[in-house]
C-alpha cells in the first residue's frame, strides 16, 4: 500500500484548490499551477484537507506520484523554491539580465540561456546563480540544463555544480 499516497494534505487559508476536468489549479500569494493529473486517482478535497485514492493495487506509484506533485505545487504559491549553482574554475562567470543568463565557462563563445516562463534568475555574484520560481519541476529542469552546459569534472573540479553538491575528485595519472 502507497504509504505516502494516503497522506492527506492540509489546505492553508490563503490557498485555493480547483478541480475542472482532470485539471487541478492551485492558487496562491506567489501565483497560480495548473498541472493535469490522471484520472485513474481519485480526488476529494472536504474542510481543507485533500485526499487521493485508487480503486485498483496496480496504481501505487501513480497514487503516491499525484499526491506528492499536488503538495509541491502548494508548497509553491506559498513559499516558492529555490536552487543555487556555483561556478568553480578559472575565468568561470555568469551574469543574469532580466530572462537572460550569459555563461562564460570556458569554451570559445559565451553561452546564452532564456528562462522559461515563471522563473527569475539572479547572480548575487560573478560565481553564484540563485533560480527562483513556483514550479518545483521548472526550476530543477532549468538548474539542471544550466549544469550540463559544464559538468564538474572529478579531476581539478571545474564546472558548474549545485551549492550544495560535493563532487568526488580523483587523483589523475603518475608518472612511472
Amino acid at each position: 500500500m502507497s504509504r505516502i499516497g494516503l497522506k492527506v494534505i492540509n489546505v492553508p487559508d490563503q490557498v485555493t484548490v480547483t478541480k475542472k476536468g482532470d485539471d487541478i489549479t492551485v492558487k496562491g500569494p506567489k501565483g497560480e499551477l495548473t498541472r493535469r493529473f490522471d484520472s485513474k486517482i481519485a480526488f476529494s478535497q472536504e474542510n481543507g484537507e485533500i485526499r487521493f485514492s485508487r480503486s485498483n493495487e496496480n496504481d501505487k506509484a501513480l497514487h503516491g506520484t499525484q499526491r506528492a506533485n499536488l503538495a509541491s505545487m502548494i508548497e509553491g504559491v506559498i513559499n516558492g523554491y529555490k536552487k543555487k549553482l556555483t561556478l568553480v574554475g578559472v575565468g568561470y562567470r555568469a551574469q543574469a539580465q532580466g530572462k537572460k543568463l550569459t555563461l562564460n565557462v570556458g569554451y570559445s563563445h559565451p553561452v546564452e540561456m532564456q528562462a522559461p516562463e515563471g522563473i527569475e534568475v539572479k547572480t548575487p555574484s560573478a560565481t553564484e546563480i540563485e533560480i527562483d520560481g513556483i514550479s518545483k519541476q521548472v526550476v530543477g529542469q532549468f538548474a539542471a540544463e544550466i549544469r550540463a552546459v559544464r559538468s564538474p569534472e572529478p579531476y581539478k573540479g571545474k564546472g558548474i555544480r549545485y551549492s550544495n553538491e560535493i563532487v568526488r575528485r580523483k587523483e589523475g595519472k603518475t608518472g612511472k
